[in-house]
This record gives C-alpha cells, structure tokens and sequence, in this order.
C-alpha cells in the first residue's frame, strides 16, 4: 500500500494502490503520516521523493467507494490532523518533498501534489479539481492555495469546471517545475534530490521554513521574517566556515 526506498540520504516514498488509482483510503492516509513522521525524524535521510506506483495515477485523491459505504468517511475531507490529512503529513515534514508526478493528480491527490515544495511531471501527468463534480468542497487547502499559485481566474477555470489540465500547460502555468519523458522521471527527480542533498540538511530545514512562513503572511512581514531570522543565524557562521563552503562551490561550479 506504501513502500519507502532509501538511497543515500534520499528516501523514495511510493502511494502503492495501482490497482484503485493509488487513491488516499484512511489506511494509506495512516501509513503516510507514519512514514513522514519516521523520515522527518531519520538523520540520515534529507530530502524525500514522493511518487505513485505504475503510470496511470500519483494519486485519484479520497477513495470514492470508501467514502460512499462508510457514512463516517466523509469527514476525512475536512480532517486538520497529519494522521489523517495526508497534505499535513506532507507539509509538516521539515525536509524537502519533491513530487515526481507519474500520471493523474485528482482532487485530493492535486491537493496532495501541491503540498510537495517542487514538483516534476512526467508528460503523462494530468491535474483536476473534480471537488464540484463530486458534490463536495475542499477542506485541505485546494480552495484557497491554487489562486495563489496561478491566479484566481485560471483557478476558478479548473475548479468551476473540473477539467483536466495537461503537464504542458501545468508548467505553462506555473503548476509543475518541468515536465519530462515517463522514463526520465525518477532519474530528474533524484537528479534534483541528490543536488538538495549536498546541501546540510540542517540548512535545507531553516531555508525551506523561512520561505514557506513567509510565503504565509504578508511581502512586508515576510521580509520581517527573513531580517530576523537570518540576522540570528547568520551570526553564528564563521569565516572559517564561509571560506570552506567558497571552496565546495567553486569546485561544484566547475563541474556542472
């Protein structure tokens, strides 16, 4: 149902339900929260990759036929908590998520998707909003992130009509960071997680929270935020260290 594969620092994190679309049922959902929360608190692990077994779907969202026979399933929709609310799973992980999107984002699982800090898509990837269509309203965040992300009216486009949107015109949008060939996918995505990786993740955990707190409020109180939360840190750094960091970039720059 779930399968982690540790590479390295690198830690591959597979939805594994191909045969019901990879869809978030509340014993996935469970799973997911567990495995976050190990990874999150694993030393040795920096960054995660995130992706779906086969190459129909990352993830069609909430299982339909669990919410339509279980009279209490529904809640699951406007659930906060990380056990249960798999985006929270995802945003509470302090290490970066990368989202290797494998085919359809649907509903939950495009709300899902956008919980990863970057996201590739393979060209058979595929985003929808069916919220209306089910007859249900977003309660993970999908209403108000997306405007966000690509401005209200293409939001309002995808979920007043539940379409689907292709990888093409996801990136176009500013949805995905790239789109790639099916068969490049997890090579782009490691590629990129093992770049991230070279960087202490210590630091990846301070950069990432400045951005996302930030990215929260206001411009004026985001810069507020970086003042004061870069001054604090950036006192501790010695020139020793800044002079052995110049180093390993100069020798990165050389090589790439």
């Amino acid at each position: 149902m779930l399968t982690v594969e540790k590479s390295g620092p690198i830690a591959i994190v597979t939805l594994n339900r191909p045969e019901a679309m990879n869809a978030l049922s509340k014993a996935l959902r469970a799973m997911l929260h567990t495995v976050m929360f190990e990874l999150d608190a694993d030393p040795a692990i920096s960054v995660v990759v995130l992706t779906g077994a086969g190459e129909k779907a990352f993830t069609a969202g909430l299982d339909l036929k669990e919410l339509g026979s279980d009279p209490r399933a529904m809640s699951a929709a406007n659930d906060q908590g990380a056990e249960t609310n798999p985006v929270k799973a995802i945003e509470l992980c302090r290490k970066p998520v990368i989202g290797a999107i494998n085919g359809v984002a649907i509903t939950g699982g495009f709300e899902l998707a956008l919980a990863c800090d970057v996201l590739i898509a393979s060209e058979n990837a595929r985003f929808a909003d069916t919220h209306a269509r089910v007859g249900i309203m977003p309660g993970w965040g999908l209403s108000q992130k997306l405007s966000r992300l690509i401005g209200i009216y293409r939001a309002k486009e995808l979920s007043l009509t539940g379409n689907f949107i292709d990888a093409t015109t996801a990136a176009e949008w500013g949805l995905v960071n790239r789109v790639v060939p099916a068969a490049e996918l997890m090579p782009t995505a490691l590629k990129l997680a093992a770049d991230m990786a070279s960087i202490p993740v210590e630091t990846l955990s301070f950069y990432k929270s400045l951005i996302d707190d930030g990215f929260d409020r206001s411009f004026r109180k985001g810069l507020e935020i970086e003042h004061e939360r870069s001054s604090a840190h950036n006192r501790k750094v010695t020139p020793a260290a800044v002079e052995a960091r110049r180093a390993q970039i100069q020798a990165r720059g050389r090589s790439q």
